[in-house]
């Protein structure tokens, strides 16, 4: 069975991963999935992470989770775009999550950034996810 939505995967994968208390969750390899958890980790939300080679050329992503005081660091993570509904912001309008503390991630044409980059940057793009 194909995967019609790669990074919702991703998501429910670390969604659920918090849920049970895990240190560490594993997803298929991807570019853009490598490209969100980059920002995941810049912003602090996550531990590290790493691209590890199973056999041949295929890889997976293995996600360490990151705790404060044994609460987890991610309260909320919700999905915006959808294969079926793309969102689409310029700069100016990009969503502010929580008065600044949550971050939005975007694709642009400069590659995948938070919102305050994007901001920074004046470039607009696909909002993919919200994170508080």
């Amino acid at each position: 069975m194909t995967m019609t939505d790669p990074l919702g995967d991703m998501l429910t994968r670390i969604r659920n991963g918090y849920s049970a208390n895990k240190k560490n969750v594993k997803s298929p390899y991807s570019k853009l999935r490598e490209n969100v958890l980059r920002v995941l980790a810049d912003e602090g939300y996550i531990g590290r992470y790493e691209k590890v080679l199973l056999s041949g050329n295929i890889y997976e992503l293995h996600i360490d989770l990151k705790y404060f005081e044994g609460e987890p660091c991610i309260k909320a993570l919700k999905k915006l775009s959808k294969p079926g509904r793309r969102l689409y912001k310029k700069a100016s309008d990009l969503p502010r999550i929580s008065n600044g503390l949550g971050v939005s991630i975007v694709s642009t044409s400069k590659g995948v950034l938070s919102d305050n980059e994007a901001r920074a940057s004046n470039i607009g793009g696909e909002v993919l996810c919200q994170v508080f």
